[in-house]
């Protein structure tokens, strides 16, 4: 009789907490015109509280990650959860400014981070011996899932109640994942008894070495790779969650579209961006991940660059489709070269760390964004500029080694070895 796995309790879970984690995160784009009108507070303003959010975000990646290698992800997505639920919370309250970058900038960012896609990484490496590129491109899909099921969703509660409304909504969806997520997570197979998915009996020789191989971190800032990897995810996060993520729907509006039109637009890029992301981590587990990056990257840049040209509905689901089979498919094959170049066990550590450049460019995006918006009087060159970096991507991502082998030192690398 086939036993039913309790990976599947621990991927369900999950993937609630990604979704609810991801609806928090994508809310600016809904808010950010209300806060506007209400506070008269000016676009660069916001967007900064945005910078400062996706930066607390990112470093919750890197600190997240030391915490779930030693102690386990039930407790940090517990402590995510609960301090998404109190930024909220504070944001139901706030009146000035600074109460903002509280709020949203360091609570939430702080918090969304620990319970974000780190912590997913490190649990398809716990809990899975196969199949875990498609399971983290699984974990993927489920914040574009967040995207579609809130995000139209605030953007009318928005439109008939007011932005406090919505953030009411988002606080329910919060507080409800707290009790299955504390009461039915667990952080290894051996808490309940079992092996991880596609595992015999014993191990291999290699499993065994592959398992226990762990790469410091201090080893790891010395390698190329690791930068190679960072530096390119670091452009994942500008034209991604900073850029896309922060300013479409404002960018949309200023096009001559609805708020609900243009977040329709946005959920559509969420739901192709489920497909995309489950196949993409299909193709991570069978083809050379640093051709999946580059086509990513590649076709990514090609997007942006044709988003200013975009004013008309069929032109914005245009975009909504090609970038959103594109937008989280990085992040299968840049997990899996961060665990086949410096050891599985290193993986919530170091893709913690390399999580972290992508929110700092995520960051950098969100606030240049709305200042150049506010300067220029468009978003224009953030577009074109985001497109450049994507080409830049390209390249990065094609000088790292393939199948994980490590690259030959430097003459400053053997120097300092």
């Amino acid at each position: 009789m086939i036993r039913f796995h309790y990976a599947w309790v621990v991927v369900g879970i999950t993937l609630l907490t990604l979704m609810a984690a991801q609806a928090v995160r994508a809310a600016p784009g809904v808010i950010i015109v209300p806060l506007e009108r209400e506070f008269g507070w000016d676009r660069a303003a916001i967007s900064l509280s945005v910078g400062v959010s996706l930066l607390a975000f990112g470093l919750g990646g890197p600190l997240g990650g030391y915490f779930i290698d030693r102690f386990g992800a039930r407790r940090m997505l517990v402590g995510g959860i609960i301090l998404i639920s109190a930024g909220l919370g504070a944001l139901l309250l706030m009146t000035e400014l600074w109460q903002l970058y509280l709020a949203w900038g360091l609570v939430i960012g702080i918090g969304t981070g620990a319970a974000g896609q780190v912590a997913s990484a490190a649990i398809a490496q716990r809990w899975f011996r196969t199949h875990r590129g498609l399971i983290v491109g699984l974990f993927g899909g489920a914040t574009s899932a967040g995207q579609i099921v809130f995000i139209p969703w605030m953007a009318a509660t928005t439109e008939a109640n007011g932005w406090r409304s919505a953030i009411v909504l988002l606080l329910g969806a919060a507080l409800l994942v707290v009790v299955p997520l504390a009461v039915l997570m667990r952080d290894r197979p051996s808490d309940v008894g079992r092996r991880a998915v596609g595992e015999g009996a014993t191990l291999t020789a290699a499993e065994k070495a592959d398992d226990a191989r762990r790469t410091p971190l201090r080893e790891a800032l010395r390698r190329r790779e690791f930068w190679l990897l960072a530096s390119s995810f670091f452009v994942c996060g500008y034209t991604s969650n900073g850029l896309i993520g922060t300013h479409l729907i404002p960018h949309a509006v200023e096009h001559g579209f609805t708020a609900v039109a243009a977040a329709g637009a946005f959920s559509l890029l969420g739901a192709l961006n489920i497909f995309g992301t489950l196949a993409s981590g299909w193709l991570t587990d069978r083809y050379d991940n640093r051709r999946l990056l580059a086509a990513y990257y590649g076709f990514r840049a090609l997007s942006l660059l044709a988003l200013p040209l975009v004013y008309d509905m069929q032109g914005l689901i245009l975009f909504a489709v090609v970038y959103g089979l594109d937008w989280i498919a990085t992040v299968p094959p840049t997990v899996n070269l961060t665990a086949s170049i410096f050891g599985r066990a290193s993986v919530g550590t170091l893709y913690g760390w390399i999580w972290f450049s992508h929110m700092v460019g995520a960051a950098l995006a969100a606030y240049a964004g709305g200042f150049f918006r506010v300067l220029l009087g468009d978003y224009h060159l953030m577009f074109v500029s985001a497109a450049v970096m994507g080409f830049i991507a390209v390249a990065l991502v094609s000088r790292i080694p393939q199948s994980g082998r490590p690259m030959p030192p430097t003459v400053f690398e053997a120097a300092h070895a």
